[in-house]
């Protein structure tokens, strides 16, 4: 298998749909999340099949996080000792999230979602302070263990059974629970992304389900989108990073739709 995906060569047609919408992919998933609502997508788009769309965008989106990750953390814009919290009850959550769903059908949350992002986006868009400035430290080392703790395995769990929009949901919980500014918030979204998307590319590729020669072209337009992304939030803050997220919440209530509808 492994073979094949090596072997299959991309079309002129496939770079020019999937290039750029993986570089835009990059730039919005750096910034507030939900990146992969528009690179799978895109690789689906190509014509791959499903299981190597999925291989091949996760060998992209996992090298632009990486990128992301280490501006977020080099400008000190990360809480790592939160975001090492998260990543552990994410795994614990992940797994029971992937388990519950083969007997339970998460179509209720796609409609609970549905109700909930409108209400999410207009808080935020009417909130001018959220996530403004960072006031973690006024919070008990208590709280911010559990805190962190219960971001990562609700977000872990969250993504174990349905998945679009994690990185997202992590920006909002990091802001409205943790008290991080905006920046920290990505900055730690980021790093807990990375955490899953390490464990998830080595078993794609181990599986063969990873088409190189499309992906690693993608692969730098992914990390030219998130080191450009990274930067304009490093930079300009709550400014920048407020509407991407309201980009990022339409996006999902796109994705939910077209799914709902049958549309995938």
């Amino acid at each position: 298998m492994i073979t094949t995906a090596l072997s299959a060569t991309p079309t002129l047609r496939q770079y020019l749909i999937v290039c750029p919408l993986i570089f835009l992919a990059g730039l919005i998933d750096s910034v507030a999340g939900g990146g992969g609502l528009i690179s799978l997508p895109a690789y689906m788009a190509a014509g791959l099949p499903a299981h190597m769309a999925l291989g091949t965008n996760k060998l992209s989106s996992t090298f632009g996080t990486l990128m992301s990750s280490i501006r977020y953390v080099r400008q000190g814009r990360a809480n790592l000792r939160a975001a090492a919290l998260s990543i552990v009850f994410a795994l614990m959550g992940s797994a029971l999230g992937a388990r519950v769903v083969l007997y339970v059908d998460p179509q209720f949350l796609k409609y609970a979602l549905l109700g909930a992002i409108p209400i999410i986006a207009v808080f935020v868009l009417r909130k001018k302070s959220f996530g403004a400035v960072s006031t973690t430290h006024l919070l008990s080392p208590l709280k911010v263990f559990l805190f962190s703790s219960l971001i990562g395995f609700v977000i872990g769990f969250y993504d174990g059974f349905f998945g679009p929009g994690t990185g997202t949901f992590l920006v909002l919980l990091y802001t409205g629970l943790l008290r991080c500014d905006l920046v920290t918030a990505a900055g730690n979204a980021k790093l807990v992304n990375l955490a899953s998307n390490v464990a998830a590319l080595a078993t794609f590729i181990a599986g063969g389900v990873v088409n190189y020669r499309l992906g690693i072209p993608a692969m730098f337009c992914g990390i030219a989108g998130n080191y450009i992304g990274s930067g304009l939030a490093l930079k300009k803050g709550a400014v920048i990073i407020r509407p991407m997220f309201i980009v990022a919440l339409v996006l999902l209530v796109a994705y939910i739709l077209n799914d709902l509808l049958g549309g995938g």
